[in-house]
């Protein structure tokens, strides 16, 4: 047998064991994704000095700025890396208003929202309850918050709103996310910010590989503290990172995922943090947290060892009604896998998912759990790519293809690359991910960031004819957004949950309506919300392919 038989042979038998089913005999088509174009390049101010945000760079977010009921995209871009600022338009941030079809306009200018300073990372929350999604920017010794002034333009109130004050021992900080969420259920949607390495341009130590310049290693650069700010309701944010106890633990964070992970009800906070161990605040209540890693079981994967810790997400991968983590490192690192087993208690699943002999030789940078497929059980979307610079004479792939892991039975996980056309543009280094449905068809769709690169927006083809439901919550008691709610959705295939949050992968946000896949189920029996405010609400007899919109009674 010819080497090229031996290709299509392994490439059929990959492609045969992707699209296997939970249920025996019955077949679901694999995970197929559409590339379409959009005008958007990341300009990360690249230098041969190799400074270290430049290769940091790369947010992105999804939601309805104006509205209208359309999912639109904002690009998160760099800046004049000497100055920190954007002293030119290929610096703006760029902001995309959806026509409802998964057509896309810059509308930057009219918005307001070009940005002035090196930007990393986004997050977005309605923070003042007025029924419109707010921005906050997570940057280089920059944070900006940006109100949403209700007719499609926003202002900048950061220093009004409390959060210019530069840190009492660090000075300005160096941030690449960012989480809205509510931790002390008053109704009010606090900040919880995610702070990366202590960096100063004039002090970049020089690291080489083979004679050329590359960017340094964390251990080069000092730890910085998290910090969490309380939302007091009149337009202003107070930082209580000392007195909460998120400020007694230095880091060097890289990515955040909320959820109430022990079901006390109160949310939670899990922190990636690159080459040292990861955070998991414990909400203990009364605004205080208590960092648990060790404890739960997620401070390091499996193998004990020190990983890049990219993006993380949240969400029930096996249905079981508990909240598993997820996150990214680098290629020999593996893509850890956590499944919630109670009691703040974790096992790693990373080996028996087969993530590890999947994602060995593969860079990752942001996750985000969805259900491509809407066949009831939640993928696992990666954008790949390296940290490492280009032209480095083959030490690492730098550029490297997106992969979605698509779920088999809630432990058991294949990779799609080329199966599910993500190989239809060229491989890149790419950062950022969101995630909506852009053109209303029930399925999720995905855009990507990558340095220096064309953006890429990933429309979802997948065939099957599954059904789908969407919910978008509107809180009255709770925050408007709904952050935090709980949803319990049981149809004739057994019983899923979610949970409302915009945090999502590496220095993103995706403010989209919480998505069900409903398989062949046309009908949801049960639909269970879980207000934040203590509020059960249950609907009954819900028909499946529209996007349901509930007011907390």
């Amino acid at each position: 047998m010819g080497t090229r038989s031996i290709g299509c042979l392994i490439a059929l038998t990959l492609l045969l064991f992707a699209v296997v089913n939970t249920n025996p005999g019955e077949a679901v088509p694999p995970i197929r994704f559409v590339h379409k174009p959009i005008p958007f390049t990341l300009d990360n101010c690249e230098t041969e000095r190799r400074y270290a945000p430049e290769t940091m760079a790369g947010g992105v977010a999804v939601f309805d700025y104006d509205n209208d009921g359309d999912l639109d995209i904002y690009f998160i871009n760099g800046a004049n890396i000497q100055t920190l600022r954007k002293d030119s338009p290929k610096y703006w941030n760029r902001l995309f208003a959806n026509d409802g079809k998964g057509n896309f306009k810059d509308v930057t200018e009219k918005a307001g929202l070009a940005g002035t300073g090196y930007d990393t990372g986004v997050a977005v929350g309605d923070y003042d309850n007025d029924g419109d999604q707010d921005v906050f920017l997570a940057g280089v010794h920059r944070y900006t918050l940006l109100r949403n002034n209700g007719d499609g333009t926003f202002k900048e109130v950061t220093k009004q709103a409390g959060l210019a004050e530069p840190d009492p021992k660090f000075g300005p900080l160096w941030a690449v996310g960012a989480a809205f969420l509510d931790f002390n259920k008053d109704g009010l949607l606090d900040l919880f910010v995610v702070n990366y390495l202590s960096w100063s341009r004039d002090k970049e130590p020089r690291c080489e590989v083979q004679g050329m310049l590359d960017y340094c290693h964390p251990r080069y650069y000092g730890e910085l503290p998290n910090r969490l700010y309380l939302n007091k309701g009149d337009g202003t944010f107070q930082d209580i990172s000392a007195q909460s106890g998120i400020r007694a633990h230095s880091g060097k964070g890289m990515g955040a995922a909320v959820a109430d992970f022990d079901r006390d009800g109160l949310p939670d906070v899990f922190v990636t943090n690159d080459k040292l161990f990861n955070f998991l605040f414990h909400n203990k209540g009364s605004g205080k947290f208590e960092e648990v890693a060790f404890s739960s079981g997620v401070a390091l994967p499996e193998h004990a060892n020190f990983v890049s810790g990219m993006g993380a997400d949240a969400r029930d991968i096996d249905n079981d009604g508990l909240p598993d983590i997820a996150f990214v490192a680098l290629d020999k690192e593996t893509f850890p896998l956590f499944r919630n087993t109670g009691k703040m208690r974790f096992e790693e699943i990373t080996s028996r998912s087969g993530l590890t002999r999947l994602t060995r030789l593969m860079a990752g940078y942001s996750p985000g759990i969805y259900d491509f497929d809407n066949d009831g059980w939640k993928d696992l979307f990666v954008s790949r790519g390296h940290v490492q610079a280009q032209g480095l004479g083959g030490q690492v792939l730098v550029n490297q293809y997106n992969t979605v892991f698509r779920n088999l039975t809630g432990t058991k996980m294949a990779a799609l690359t080329e199966e599910a056309g993500l190989d239809a543009v060229p491989p890149k280094r790419h950062r950022g991910t969101a995630f909506g449905d852009f053109d209303g068809d029930g399925r999720i769709d995905v855009v990507v960031v990558a340095l220096q690169e064309p953006a890429e927006v990933w429309m979802n083809h997948s065939p099957g004819g599954n059904h789908w439901l969407m919910l978008h919550l509107e809180g009255t008691k709770s925050s408007r957004d709904a952050v935090g709610a709980e949803i319990r959705l049981v149809s004739k295939s057994g019983i899923q949950y979610n949970h409302v949050s915009t945090c999502v992968g590496y220095a993103s946000a995706s403010a989209s309506p919480v998505h069900f896949g409903l398989g062949k189920d046309a009908t949801v029996d049960v639909i269970e919300i879980q207000w934040p405010s203590g509020v059960l609400q249950q609907l009954r007899n819900v028909r499946a392919n529209q996007i349901l919109r509930v007011r907390e009674p």
